[in-house]
């Protein structure tokens, strides 16, 4: 019996290092999606969301959403100690497979682990590889350690860096949408400010902030989970907003350019399609949230807003044929939008008028606490 342990331990330890190995290459070095069933990070991710939107279910207002925005930063740091973890049992597993060529003799898994933890985070230790493939191991195994950490660091970086670039245009729409964002006061805003002449210049900046967003989000799902450090904003809300405005002026308006905002509902829809089939088309996704305070267009909110738009000195193309292109050009991404922000617990935008929303927690006072409206969901990216 004893002489398939050893044998066993060694087999075992190569599936875990190689896992991790996998691991850190599809999740840090390839620029791609990547799903797949053998991913040690999906699960760590999947199951501890699910942990922290069950906490926050129980909360309301500032603590919610503090709970919610330390979720991606901790994540990181727990995805990094896990990697490692696992790679120091699996290494530990496989030095033991060889503790005939290490001296003294671990005797034990446990002390084989130890000699595998002080390798991996290059400790040094109380033992000496004396064989080959001992040797060969140990120098892996602080090699790993040391790319592991070199990694993740990089990829902190590379984190942050997308963040940032996608927040600026984010929080300098609040400027003209409000917060949470409303397309008809960014319309109106515009009319008001006579700059409707600039709105193709608007739809091809955020053509671009679409596509940046797309390459990114794509590659590396976890940016999804990082929120806007600004109250009742959300990377999501901002899309729908934008994407809602788009479809107004290509369905209702007249006399506004057309084309930028085709361009930019294009690689908008295409955006939200490609971040939903990451894995945001379950039943439970699909359940509308009661406490999520949505707001869905019908003909009457519509007819409200185009009221709206006319007041504001619009030219407006004929009722009926409007309603039903608007209709089908957000019917291309509303839901998948709805969707995304059930998953991520993130505010929505407003269809009408931002200011019905409650205000976010960090600007309503202690003694009248808000909410900041979000949906709960235990899926998985």
């Amino acid at each position: 019996m004893i002489a398939y342990v050893e044998p066993i331990a060694l087999a075992l330890g190569t599936v875990l290092v190689v896992l991790v190995f996998w691991d850190l290459f599809e999740s840090i070095v390839v620029p791609r999606p990547t799903p797949g069933w053998f991913r040690i990070g999906r699960y760590v991710l999947r199951s501890s969301w699910r942990v922290v939107r069950a906490a926050g279910r129980g909360r309301d207002g500032r603590p919610r959403d503090t709970l919610l925005g330390l979720y991606a930063p901790a994540v990181t740091l727990v995805l990094l100690g896990v990697w490692l973890l696992v790679m120091i049992v699996g290494y530990g597993l496989i030095l033991f497979g060889l503790r005939g060529q290490l001296r003294p003799d671990p005797g034990d898994l446990g002390t084989a682990t130890y000699f595998a933890a002080s390798s991996v985070l290059t400790l040094g230790g109380d033992f000496v590889a004396v064989g080959p493939a001992a040797r060969v191991v140990v120098v892996a195994a602080a090699a790993s350690g040391l790319g592991v950490v070199a990694l993740v660091v990089t990829f902190l970086f590379s984190l942050y860096g997308s963040y940032q670039r996608r927040e600026v245009p984010v929080v300098t729409l609040q400027a003209a949408a409000g917060a949470p964002p409303s397309a008809i006061t960014l319309l109106e805003t515009y009319a008001r400010l006579d700059l409707v002449g600039r709105l193709p210049d608007f739809f091809a900046e955020w053509e671009r902030w679409a596509a940046e967003v797309l390459d990114t989000h794509v590659a590396y799902p976890l940016l999804g989970f990082f929120r806007s450090s600004h109250d009742n904003l959300s990377w999501i809300s901002a899309l729908g907003t934008v994407l809602d405005a788009a479809s107004l002026v290509m369905t209702t308006t007249e006399g506004v350019p057309r084309g930028e905002a085709d361009l930019f509902r294009r690689v908008g829809s295409h955006l939200v399609e490609d971040i939903t089939n990451l894995g945001f088309r379950s039943r439970s996704t699909a359940r509308p949230d009661p406490a999520a305070n949505r707001i869905g267009v019908d003909r009457a909110a519509f007819d409200q807003a185009r009221a709206r738009l006319a007041a504001a000195g619009y030219a407006l193309a004929p009722a009926d044929g409007a309603w039903q292109a608007f209709d089908a050009a957000r019917g291309e991404y509303a839901s998948r939008l709805e969707a995304m922000a059930y998953y991520w617990a993130t505010p929505t935008n407003s269809w009408l008028d931002s200011g019905a929303i409650p205000r976010s927690p960090a600007h309503t006072p202690d003694d009248t606490p808000g909410d900041v409206s979000g949906a709960d969901s235990d899926t998985a990216t």
